[in-house]
């Protein structure tokens, strides 16, 4: 009888004192996993504010001059670092008034005709059109139209078709915050005396800031 009392008294000391054991090792491993400590907090702070910078920095470039010179020389008057770079721009297309392609010889013959009668003209050397004969270019729709109806008048066989073309020249090259593009391109524009007929806006490839005003 007294081991069984011994027994029933172990078992009861297990029932209340073996779950208060168990549980805070249960609870201490879910909260270890639920609570950052502040180091980690601070690292993704750090990571969300680089894209913002990059965000709100703008590449400005404002053109076009013909000459590098030229814009070595607007570039030289501004209190701003600024960069000058070539640019190519594409144009309206001319209108092309020619003569379609045909064989060399055809081509050649055609011209030396239209030579000694004093129309001026050029065999096209190269291109979708080689061997045709170029009899104008002209920016005005109506002034080719115009010259074709003569042209015909002549008997001659004549097509118009486009030309196209592009300008290369130079331009200025320069860092804003994106917030400030606008009052940039007029004080440049103030500073120099340009009105700038190519504007453009592309973000940066860095973080770069700039130091002055212009």
């Amino acid at each position: 009888m007294k081991w069984l009392a011994f027994l029933l008294a172990a078992l009861n000391l297990a029932v209340w004192f073996v779950p208060a054991w168990i549980e805070p090792s249960r609870y201490v491993g879910v909260s270890s996993g639920t609570l950052p400590r502040v180091s980690s907090l601070k690292v993704v702070s750090d990571t969300m504010e680089s894209p913002s910078r990059e965000e709100g920095c703008l590449r400005i470039t404002l053109g076009m001059f013909d000459a590098r010179d030229d814009a070595e020389n607007v570039a030289a008057g501004l209190k701003h670092r600024v960069g000058i770079v070539e640019v190519e721009k594409e144009l309206p297309p001319l209108h092309w008034v020619l003569i379609p392609p045909q064989p060399p010889e055809a081509a050649r013959a055609q011209f030396r005709e239209l030579y000694l009668q004093g129309v001026e003209s050029y065999i096209v050397s190269r291109g979708e059109y080689r061997n045709a004969i170029s009899l104008g270019l002209f920016e005005s729709l109506e002034a080719a139209q115009s010259v074709m109806a003569e042209k015909k008048q002549a008997n001659l066989n004549v097509v118009l078709a486009k030309f196209p073309r592009n300008r290369l020249g130079y331009a200025l090259v320069f860092e804003v915050e994106s917030m400030a593009e606008s009052e940039w391109v007029q004080a440049v524009e103030a500073k120099t005396g340009y009105e700038f007929d190519f504007v453009e806006s592309n973000a940066c490839e860095g973080v770069a800031r700039p130091e002055k005003n212009p």
